[in-house]
């Protein structure tokens, strides 16, 4: 796998992720979107860890600045 997230983009992925389980926490949001966003937090931080996204592959993105 090819490195195509820079580290602007893995930052806002893990605030946003940290913000939906903040959210969750404080009870927010339930039931169904609060399932469906802790999933989508979830995704967050697993590409931001491994500095891929595989959405960004097929539509020709690359954040990554290093070649």
């Amino acid at each position: 796998m090819k490195k195509n997230m820079g580290s602007t983009d893995k930052g806002i992925r893990v605030v946003i992720a940290l913000v939906i389980a903040a959210l969750y926490y404080f009870n927010v949001i339930e039931g169904t979107l609060a399932y469906i966003l802790m999933a989508l937090a979830l995704i967050f931080l697993l590409t931001s860890l491994i500095s891929f996204c595989p959405l960004y592959s097929p539509l020709g993105i690359n954040t990554c600045k290093k070649k």
